[in-house]
């Protein structure tokens, strides 16, 4: 991947008064208020909480979204979760358990969010590897904590079966539409159908259509929008930044099958003959 550059911008909105003491953020440039650039250290080091302070979501999603196009996911947790550490480590508790169960359910929020939020991250090995060490190093010292642990966990395997099965089902479909498009090009006209009389009532029509427009939705990560748009880097003409995290398979899935219903209604009405009109 690229080299990060030395300032990364950011489009958050900080009030005020909303970062309170305990917020590390240096490096920073803020205009009325406003977040609108900082180093990436920086950066990351407001990602992660203390004792009495914890990131705006709206700072959470947005970092970890734009993030991705200067530092690869499974770096940036592992960063993540060696400052949560020695933020931990730092605390005045006498012993380790003393200082989890301070610290503890913050780390767990975060991880928590990220896990909700960006599921796809986890598909990668690294990532799994580095949220099973902040697990072992935090759920042995409280049993409520290992229950929280391994149920983020479950819910996290569940949602990538989920993700899996969806990405298999779009490969099967990409074929069958394939082999379709093969054999309709080979019909004469008058074998062709309309498509009421596959299913005469238009309202049901719609409905079958808006749950097939909604299951692709629902496979689309917010980062595929960022990853298919992301620029070439500007040392290496030929190689763009982190090209093996662009996934947008899903975004592209839902764009094949948008064009096809464009295809569909335009047929459909060329279909009609000048008699029915």
């Amino acid at each position: 991947g690229c080299a990060p550059p030395r300032r990364c911008g950011v489009m958050q909105k900080l009030n005020r008064g909303s970062r309170g003491t305990g917020s590390p953020l240096r490096d920073q440039v803020t205009r009325d208020g406003n977040l609108t650039s900082a180093s990436l250290d920086a950066l990351i080091q407001h990602l992660i909480p203390t004792t009495d302070y914890y990131p705006e979501v709206t700072y959470i999603f947005t970092f970890l979204l734009s993030s991705r196009l200067f530092i690869e996911p499974h770096e940036l947790l592992s960063r993540v979760c060696h400052k949560c550490i020695e933020q931990m480590k730092a605390l005045e508790a006498a012993t380790l358990a003393a200082r989890i169960r301070k610290f503890g359910p913050k780390i767990l929020q975060l991880l928590t969010e990220w896990t909700e939020t960006f599921p796809y991250d986890f598909q990668e090995e690294r990532m799994i590897g580095h949220l099973k060490d902040m697990i072992h190093r935090i759920a042995p010292c409280d049993e409520a904590y290992w229950k929280k642990m391994n149920q983020l966990l479950q819910t996290l395997n569940q949602k990538l079966a989920t993700l899996s099965h969806g990405q298999e089902g779009i490969v099967k479909i990409s074929a069958a539409v394939s082999d379709k498009l093969v054999a309709f090009k080979s019909k004469a006209p008058s074998i062709q159908r309309e498509i009421l009389s596959v299913c005469s009532d238009p309202y049901t029509l719609a409905q079958q259509l808006t749950h097939v427009e909604l299951e692709r939705l629902s496979h689309i990560g917010p980062e595929e929008f960022v990853q298919a748009f992301v620029h070439k880097d500007p040392l290496d003409g030929t190689k763009t930044c982190f090209s093996e995290q662009k996934k947008t398979s899903n975004l592209e899935a839902y764009v094949k099958w948008f064009n096809r219903l464009c295809y569909l209604v335009a047929t459909e009405i060329c279909m009609v003959t000048t008699g029915r009109r």
